[in-house]
């Protein structure tokens, strides 16, 4: 189903960028970019080792709710692993939905944990159709 998986971001929400920027930065001592997207707006990037992302979006959560593994679909594909996904039976949470930069979709694992897929909006959504 995940071919080369690879853990490309980890996610959490946060209730505010400042506060979260400044403790990332200057506690921890991360490189933190703040960045910006038409849809989702402000939100902050900071890269790690192997070449992890942590992003922080502000939303409404509680402790635990966050953070969100994110595998990195290299190859694209999201619709047709979060179709595979439906077809075993697995609880789609967020179908796929657009995402700063490409295509997000989450999922649940059985204990109710919630994973996340990602691809370039620059590669296929379909791998199947793109390679019919």
């Amino acid at each position: 189903m995940l071919s080369k998986p690879r853990i490309g971001a980890i996610c959490y929400f946060v209730s505010e960028l400042t506060r979260t920027e400044a403790f990332y930065r200057d506690v921890l001592g991360l490189n933190v970019q703040r960045m910006e997207d038409d849809e989702a707006g402000a939100w902050l990037m900071a890269k790690i080792e192997d070449e992890v992302e942590l992003i922080f979006f502000v939303a409404e959560s509680k402790p635990g709710n966050t953070p969100i593994v994110v595998f990195d679909l290299a190859e694209g594909g999201i619709d047709d692993v979060v179709g595979g996904l439906a077809e075993k039976g697995t609880t789609i949470v967020t179908p796929v939905s657009h995402a700063p930069g490409g295509w997000s979709a989450e999922f649940a694992d059985p204990d109710g944990h919630v994973l996340s897929l990602y691809q370039s909006a620059e590669m296929p959504r379909l791998k199947r159709a793109a390679n019919a």
